[in-house]
């Protein structure tokens, strides 16, 4: 059984600072790109970045590179997403997910967490 867990979310000012983690358990993952999702209300769910488990491919979504890195931790089986300069419209809630490709589109990712919520206050 695939178990993906979410933390780190929370509420911080425009300008601010947050990192999500992802902790893994159930499989090993060395097999999978790790990705971050998000959805705001009311809009579909969007691909945030994603990274292959040995790090050797990442990829971001135009709206938040520069800002926004992924990372991972094998030892920890964990997948960290450092978010900077936050923005009032990168509230949602954030998803960690798995897939067995580097896809950009949130429905190709087979494995979910339960979401974490990111607000940003202006």
């Amino acid at each position: 059984q695939v178990h993906l867990v979410e933390s780190g979310g929370g509420l911080v000012q425009a300008g601010g600072s947050l990192r999500l983690s992802c902790a893994a358990s159930g499989r090993t993952f060395s097999s999978y790109v790790m990705g971050w999702l998000r959805q705001a209300s009311g809009k579909e769910r969007e691909f945030v970045a994603a990274m292959t488990w040995t790090g050797s491919m990442t990829s971001y979504a135009n709206s938040v590179k520069g800002r926004f890195t992924i990372s991972r931790d094998n030892a920890k089986n964990t997948v960290y997403l450092q978010m900077n300069s936050l923005q009032p419209e990168d509230t949602a809630v954030y998803y960690c997910a798995a897939a067995n490709r580097m896809y950009t589109t949130a429905t190709m990712y087979t494995y979910w967490g339960q979401g974490t919520q990111v607000t940003v206050s202006s």
